[in-house]
């Protein structure tokens, strides 16, 4: 691990969507590690701290809700900031999901990955 580097969580059972989007946070300097669905990112990230999380909603085994809420309630992820990736934008309450669960922002698919490092960096920004 690179001192200084920002560390991100991407949750993606689509590896094409994960793939890109890592390569697109790498390249923006981050130090990135992926899961395939929302039980093993739980278990990656109680072993490890990331900075920020991104992840899919709807996976096999957990999906992006219940990973959040699982977060959401360990003491190091409690501020964490978590993006929200769904294809079902239409079909979710997008805001009710933000509100309750405390999820920072929600991109449909399909994204732009410039677009997810912006919103990474602006998250991970310290207001003055």
């Amino acid at each position: 691990m690179s001192i200084g580097k920002k560390r991100a969580l991407i949750v993606d059972d689509n590896t094409a969507l994960a793939r890109v989007t890592q390569f697109a946070l790498d390249g923006a300097g981050f130090e990135t590690a992926t899961a395939c669905n929302g039980r093993v990112a739980l278990d990656l990230a109680l072993e490890s701290q990331f900075d920020v999380v991104i992840t899919d909603q709807q996976m096999p085994e957990m999906n992006g809700t219940e990973l959040c809420q699982k977060l959401r309630d360990e003491p190091n992820y409690a501020e964490c900031p978590i993006i929200l990736l769904t294809a079902k934008g239409l079909e979710l309450e997008l805001s009710k999901i933000q509100e309750e669960i405390g999820i920072n922002a929600t991109f449909a698919k399909p994204f732009s990955p410039s677009a997810i490092v912006k919103s990474v960096n602006e998250l991970l920004t310290v207001p003055a």
